[in-house]
This record gives C-alpha cells, sequence and structure tokens, in this order.
C-alpha cells in the first residue's frame, strides 16, 4: 500500500525508495463518507484514496466552501490560517499522516508534496476568481468546470462529477441560497449545458 502511494506522490525512483523507508511500518487511516477528520496542528493528511472536502465556518454559521483534496493532495493545519476548518470525508477515504516534522526532515518528501500543493493553491485561486463573476449563474457554471476538472470522470454522454454536493454546499461555495442553485441547475439541464444520471450525478455536456 505504501509502495502505490510512493508511486503516485513521486515520480523518481530514489524518492520511491526513501518513502518506502520512511513509511513502510505506517498504515494508511480509512474514514467512511461522511466522518469529520480529525486535525492537528503538527500534522498533515495526504489523500490516498478517495475526495476530502475542506471548508470553514462564517461568524452568522453559514458555511464556506475552501476546497477539495483528492488523491496525492496533502490538507491540515499547518496549511491554513482559517478559523475554524473542518475536513470531511466526501466518499469512503483512505489518508497517511505525516507530522509536520517528518516532512521538515525529509528534501524528497517536501519535493514531491510541493507538487501536489501548488494544485491546492491553483484550486484555491480558482475558487477566488468566481467571486468575480458578477451574475451568479456565472458563478454556479464556472464552479462545476472546477470540479470537472478536479473530480470529472469522462462518459459517453459528457463528463460526470464523480462526488455528489448538495444544493446547499453548492449555494455556499458561490455566495447565493439553496433555491437559486435549484432553479439554475433546472435552468441548465433545460439548455441541455448539464444532466443529471440515475445515481444523481451532475454530468456536465
Amino acid at each position: 500500500m505504501i509502495q502505490s502511494f510512493a508511486t503516485l506522490l513521486l515520480e523518481r525512483p530514489d524518492s520511491r525508495q526513501l518513502l518506502e523507508q520512511l513509511y513502510q511500518e505506517r498504515t494508511l487511516q480509512p474514514f467512511r463518507s461522511g466522518q469529520i477528520i480529525p486535525l492537528r496542528p503538527d500534522e498533515l493528511w495526504v489523500v490516498c484514496r478517495g475526495v476530502v472536502i475542506l471548508n470553514t465556518l462564517h461568524p452568522t454559521g453559514d458555511e464556506a466552501l475552501l476546497g477539495v483534496a483528492t488523491p496525492s493532495m496533502p490538507f491540515g493545519l499547518p496549511l491554513t490560517w482559517i478559523t475554524p476548518y473542518h475536513a470531511i470525508a466526501l466518499t469512503d477515504v483512505d489518508l497517511l499522516p505525516l507530522t509536520w516534522a517528518e516532512v521538515e526532515r525529509s528534501p524528497a518528501l517536501c519535493q514531491g508534496l510541493f507538487r501536489h500543493l501548488s494544485r491546492r493553491l491553483q484550486q484555491a485561486e480558482a475558487f477566488l476568481a468566481l467571486s468575480g463573476c458578477r451574475r451568479v449563474e456565472e458563478r454556479l457554471k464556472q464552479l462545476l468546470i472546477l470540479l470537472q476538472h478536479e473530480v470529472g470522470q469522462p462518459t459517453q454522454h459528457g463528463t460526470r462529477l464523480q462526488i455528489r454536493l448538495t444544493h446547499q454546499q453548492l449555494a455556499n461555495a458561490i455566495g447565493t441560497t439553496r433555491v437559486t442553485v435549484t432553479r439554475l441547475i433546472g435552468q441548465l439541464k433545460q439548455e441541455g449545458w448539464l444532466s443529471i444520471d440515475s445515481k444523481r450525478h451532475i454530468i456536465l455536456r
């Protein structure tokens, strides 16, 4: 299991061997869909399987979507200043725990994590760019296109989003109401821009 993670994280054989030596005694920690993932000030998690949703709460109690962590992506309190900061398994996931001290001691591990941290940075900037879209419909479209890039699966009918976000979660991500998102998704379905499959996954045409 560690070997498959190392292959996913780093491409250089010597780096893979280093990871295997460092974590040969380490077991991945599974979480079921919907479980809250514990976060500690000195610990990172790396996603090995599945998708984790990252969010925070505004003082009003409204939830704000910060991003999604997909395979190979690290997340955790050492990588954020946001308070509160929550991580929830959006699907069944397997995670590898790493302490910040372990990362600092290993240049090869830092190099491997940097590539995937850059993906998180690109995703975060894309989320920030959503706020610049004046029309709610455009913000929703751009959010779905971002999710298509992160968790899209090609099918004969289009690109299927492998995760299911509620209309409320989509609304929180783009700063609108659940009713508005429901109306817009219905409108986009009528226009043929997207469809919904039998398992309630969104398919972008």
